[in-house]
């Protein structure tokens, strides 16, 4: 079972909020895979709280189509699916292009400084092949540059489909031909900005959101026919 990090005394949440809190993050992120068995009695043990939270915090994760209850096999993490991509990018596509107007208008040059530090940054973890450490500060530029927009609310919605968008985005990254076609598109979007073309800019984001979910329908596809043979 995995090594979950569980502290509820230092929350001040309830204790089934912080617990599918814990359950979410590490079925996302594959720390517990598809297909386990999460066994009330041990992973209550393994969280140090009682079951009734626990069962709450599964019902709410059922809810969001992470784990399933199987007859007599009991609760089951689910595989993401080719439908959990498609609304999940399709949740991103929507949301980030709400931004973009705000980001036209807001960005300063400061901003565009800091895009493109950070793209700097991400050259050096290509060219160093070090994908592990890229994944993240590719998500990190994305949220930075609709970050400029200052839409508050927006921003919180995306949030909420961080981790999603994170798993999925590790799975396009590692894709050699995706990754530097990508990170050419960051710096086509930065300089889209820095000209002020919504309408350059919106196309140029639809189309980079939507080749990546291609890229990741396909890693997925591939690690599907992997788990068959």
């Amino acid at each position: 079972m995995s090594n979950l990090q569980f502290q509820p005394m230092m929350e001040s949440r309830p204790i089934r909020d912080i617990a599918y809190e814990v359950l979410k993050h590490a079925i996302v992120t594959g720390e517990i895979p598809a297909g386990e068995r999460i066994v009330e009695t041990d992973y209550a043990e393994k969280l140090h709280i009682s079951r009734t939270p626990l069962r709450e915090a599964l019902r709410k994760l059922e809810r969001d189509g992470l784990v399933e209850y199987m007859l007599r096999r009991g609760v089951i993490v689910r595989a993401f699916t080719v439908e959990d991509v498609e609304e999940i990018y399709t949740i991103r596509n929507s949301l980030e292009m709400l931004t973009l107007p705000a980001v036209i208008e807001n960005a300063t040059a400061e901003d565009i400084a800091d895009l493109r530090a950070r793209l700097k940054e991400m050259d050096e973890m290509i060219e160093a092949g070090d994908i592990d450490t890229l994944s993240p500060i590719t998500r990190a530029f994305h949220r930075a540059l609709i970050e400029i927009s200052g839409k508050h609310r927006i921003l919180r919605v995306i949030e909420t489909q961080d981790e999603y968008i994170n798993r999925f985005s590790a799975m396009a990254i590692r894709q050699e031909e995706h990754l530097r076609a990508a990170q050419q598109e960051h710096y086509r979007l930065v300089e889209l900005i820095e000209q002020k073309d919504l309408q350059g800019l919106e196309t140029m984001l639809r189309d980079h959101i939507e080749r990546s979910k291609e890229t990741c329908l396909a890693a997925l596809n591939l690690q599907h026919k992997e788990n068959k043979e």
